[in-house]
């Protein structure tokens, strides 16, 4: 096992914690890099969509993982920023103010929503954010002058300080710059107080309340900045469909965004890209299964819930941690074996006896 010795403060402002991963992520975005070139269209078109539902998966996680604030309406906000981001284009604004305005507009809207939902919690604020959802939703229909209502409203190509971005792999690398963009700037929050002021929320409120932690504030923050980088993914999914209709966001996109998270693992910023990744990916392997399977059971429309649901009643019961929780368990083994031991990663009460049910 690696151990890290630290001699001086700044190492704290380091990224990376030694030069192994300088080479493992470097030699990662290298490939990432290559990637168009080397694999077909259609391959760095799902690639894509991994990167835009990354990008929410990081902000879903900022405040599900990070804050401890559930949200079941995630999917306005992504629908805030896509139609902010067509508004602007069919107004002839340049790419870097409309998804600078799609950010902006996605984030106010978390405020609107953050503010009243500081009451409440758990299962309440769940509801809460559910039924703001429902309501974006329905103006979203109901705005045909603005959206197109349920005929819908559809995109011409995507420019970029002149340049037209018109293929896959010009698209690829849009949506990778922003990606790492996104991840560089949540991971330099999650070391700043805000950050740490999230995480203390997340698993007290009540100690974070003691240590003087603004709780209104804080939530707020987090339900902003969530919403902010929802809408940068939003404005990009706009791009990478062209053709946006209220069918697009609704109360299944929230739980299917959720359900990521879960699969990827909760609490780390790996989980987010991970459950973006695994969710893409199942689902093309479940489109090439129907072929092979019999037609009661490869024709059936209810198919791909099922398995999603599967494969999530399986991660919690035996994989709480998600894939990255499963990826630390094995690398860890590999690391020190053959010390390594089960009970390494057991579960432990996070909660204060204070804070239990009565």
């Amino acid at each position: 096992m690696r151990f890290t010795f630290k001699t001086r403060y700044e190492q704290d402002l380091q990224l990376f914690k030694d030069n192994g991963q300088k080479f493992w992520y470097g030699l990662l975005m290298v490939a990432l890099l290559l990637a168009p070139w080397v694999f077909p269209d259609y391959f760095v078109s799902q690639l894509v969509f991994i990167w835009i539902y990354s990008i929410i998966g990081l902000g879903l996680m900022l405040l599900v993982g990070y804050t401890g604030q559930v949200s079941m309406g995630h999917a306005a906000f992504l629908a805030m920023g896509a139609y902010t981001e067509a508004y602007l284009q069919m107004k002839g604004w340049p790419f870097v103010f409309s998804l600078t305005s799609a950010a902006l507009v996605a984030g106010l809207t978390g405020i609107l929503i953050g503010l009243p939902a500081l009451r409440v919690k758990g299962m309440y604020l769940a509801i809460s954010t559910l039924a703001f959802g429902f309501i974006v939703e329905e103006g979203v229909t109901r705005a045909e002058s603005i959206t197109g209502g349920n005929s819908g409203i559809t995109l011409g190509k995507l420019e970029i300080f002149g340049v037209a971005i018109d293929t896959e792999q010009s698209f690829y690398y849009v949506a990778l710059a922003l990606l790492v963009l996104c991840i560089l700037g949540v991971m330099n929050l999650l070391r700043s107080p805000t950050g740490r002021a999230f995480v203390a929320i997340r698993d007290s409120e009540i100690s974070a309340q003691s240590m003087g932690i603004h709780l209104a504030r804080y939530k707020t923050i987090a339900f902003a900045l969530s919403a902010a980088l929802a809408g940068i993914a939003g404005a990009l999914y706009a791009h990478k469909l062209r053709f946006l209709s209220p069918e697009q966001f609704t109360f299944l996109q929230s739980i299917e965004l959720l359900i990521m998270l879960v699969i990827g693992g909760l609490g780390s910023i790996h989980g987010a890209i991970f459950g973006a990744a695994f969710w893409i990916l199942v689902q093309q392997f479940i489109v090439l299964a129907k072929d092979w399977l019999p037609p009661e059971i490869g024709q059936q429309t209810g198919l791909q819930p099922t398995v999603f649901g599967v494969f999530l009643v399986a991660f919690v019961l035996f994989e709480p941690l998600g894939l990255y929780g499963r990826w630390l368990k094995i690398r860890t083994f590999f690391e020190i074996f053959p010390f390594y031991r089960k009970g390494m990663f057991k579960r432990q009460k996070s909660y204060l006896k204070s804070e239990r049910l009565k």
